[in-house]
């Protein structure tokens, strides 16, 4: 049964990554580079500090970063514990695919770690802001789910490997959520 699941992975991964062409590749290598999303991480910042005072701003900033590397580590430990390769490292899909990367990364993929993080910041962020903002939370896992997609299109990761951390991170962002409202509503009462 597994062995069935990851063939139909590898197959879809095939057919998604081939699907790409030189016309898109700079679009989705900019869209997939962490540090082209800066602006919009600041554009998210200015908003929750606009709807937090700065003490439950700052508290928030915390349980962000504690959030994302709770998330990278666990995706790190999956990644290790997994051992499953990145496309471009694996016999029989490395000959047929498109990278559109000078390298894919590193040796094992499973489960992406861009996906995973995203994910838990957009569901983080959205819960946050959707009082406020009405379609931010939708518009922020769309974004999410586009980032995962950059994935496969790039070369570096199956599509298992994608929506494995895009749930991981879901989850991750909502527990971290629930545990920032707990900790506002305890330093509020002080």
């Amino acid at each position: 049964m597994i062995e069935q699941l990851i063939e139909y992975d590898k197959e879809l991964f095939i057919y998604l990554n081939g699907l790409g062409n030189v016309f898109w590749d700079a679009f989705w290598l900019t869209y997939t580079a962490k540090l082209h999303w800066i602006p919009f991480y600041a554009l998210l910042g200015y908003l929750m500090y606009k709807k937090l005072n700065s003490k439950m701003f700052v508290l928030t900033l915390v349980t962000i970063a504690l959030m994302i590397t709770f998330t990278d580590q666990i995706t790190n430990l999956f990644k290790h514990g997994f051992e499953r390769f990145r496309p471009c490292h694996e016999d029989g899909v490395a000959e047929v695919m498109r990278l559109v990367r000078s390298s894919c990364g590193g040796l094992y993929g499973y489960f992406s770690g861009h996906s995973s993080n995203s994910m838990s910041l957009a569901i983080f962020v959205g819960l946050i802001l959707r009082s406020k903002h009405k379609f931010i939370l939708p518009l922020l896992i769309v974004w999410s789910i586009l980032m995962g997609y950059s994935r496969i299109y790039v070369g570096a990761h199956y599509p298992l490997d994608v929506v494995s951390g895009l749930i991981f991170g879901g989850l991750s962002g909502f527990m971290f959520y629930k545990l920032d409202k707990y900790l506002q509503s305890r330093f509020k009462l002080r």
